[in-house]
């Protein structure tokens, strides 16, 4: 048997539709560099913003996103046959089989429980969390009424559809001021904004309607954001990270999208937090909960508000985490003892173990 012939054949899907184009790219080329070349034959595809699977490349630590090339698609019940379809005229072919899928996917079109249905129906493994947690965590209206039915404390929180908002007298009525409002389908703070007056409020509504139909408006929390990390084993057992502490610059005011990929110092992350060793261990059960109240496996980022008088929150549940350099879900790994590599083992034999289970 040849060397390649040993590896695990893994396809790495990175860029995607959504508003997370660019930090997928950032994610996959950390995922790319920790592969190693002994355990796996890596494929990346590039998605483009309009949808296209594109066979890309790895070079000098960095992926290729083509704007046209040889498209990829996977059979129907295949089990990891692709199909190529060059874009010079030629015939169209089959490639190697894949083995698994590892979709480094953000938000819409890739967290949302949609590839994971693809998956699904191809019949090929995939890692990471599957199709009911990916749709039920990338909706904060959702994830808090199952949160709230699970006992497990999160913020007040009032849904606003298209068509239908209310005028910003009644929230403040029911949430207070200051209040952020978010779309409710979309991730690293992608559209949010924090409002303290009926002028902030308009732009608000406008900026998070160009994102999703549907709003939540979110009472403002005092209090310290803190995130910990959960992974999956191949019995269903759940390790817990110990939590980390993200700290934004008083100049972005809360961890924004700017604060998290764009300006070098718009946060300082403290993996890992110091907090007393009860809210500690509270935190990490509490995840583990609330990883199991909205139907997740495979992995989650777990975010938690923590108030001065030591009271804990559930913010939001991540299922595809972020994979960058000053990603939290990493480095609190890290700091639990489960390094960046071995996180990528883990996830592979989870989601094998995971298709074995379902064949």
């Amino acid at each position: 048997m040849t060397d390649t012939a040993k590896r695990l054949r893994i396809a790495v899907l990175f860029g995607g539709r959504s508003a997370e184009h660019d930090v997928s790219v950032l994610s996959a080329t950390n995922v790319m560099r920790a592969l190693e070349p002994a355990k796996y034959d890596v494929v990346p595809v590039f998605i483009t913003r309009e949808g296209q699977w594109l066979l890309s490349g790895f070079e000098g630590g960095a992926l290729a996103k083509p704007e046209s090339g040889t498209e990829i698609c996977f059979v129907p019940g295949g089990q990891g046959r692709v199909v190529a379809i060059p874009d010079d005229g030629a015939v169209p072919h089959e490639l190697p089989r894949i083995d698994i899928l590892f979709p480094v996917l953000h938000g819409l079109h890739g967290e949302d429980g949609s590839v994971q249905g693809l998956a699904q129906v191809a019949r090929v493994p995939l890692v990471g969390c599957g199709i009911l947690g990916s749709a039920t965590a990338i909706d904060k209206d959702i994830a808090k009424r199952l949160l709230s039915e699970a006992g497990l404390p999160v913020a007040r929180s009032v849904t606003i559809h298209q068509g239908a908002a209310p005028v910003l007298v009644e929230l403040e009525r029911e949430l207070g001021l200051p209040l952020f409002i978010k779309p409710a389908r979309q991730g690293s703070s992608v559209g949010v904004r924090k409002v303290h007056a009926s002028q902030e409020f308009d732009i608000a509504l406008a900026e998070g309607f160009d994102h999703d139909s549907k709003l939540l408006a979110e009472e403002f929390i005092e209090g310290r954001e803190i995130e910990c990390g959960v992974l999956e084993d191949t019995q269903g057992g759940l390790f817990v990270s110990r939590p980390g502490e993200i700290v934004p610059a008083q100049s972005h005011g809360f961890y924004s999208y700017d604060a998290k990929y764009i300006d070098e110092d718009g946060a300082v992350l403290k993996v890992p937090a110091e907090l007393p060793d009860a809210v500690e261990s509270r935190i990490r059960a509490m995840a583990a909960q609330a990883f199991r109240a909205l139907g997740c496996d495979g992995m989650a980022r777990v975010d938690f508000f923590v108030t001065p008088d030591m009271r804990i929150l559930i913010n939001e549940l991540n299922t595809i985490p972020g994979f960058t350099d000053i990603s939290m879900y990493s480095k609190a790994m890290a700091a639990s003892g489960v390094s960046y590599p071995e996180i990528i083992d883990r996830l592979v034999a989870h989601g094998l173990a995971r298709a074995g289970r379902l064949a």
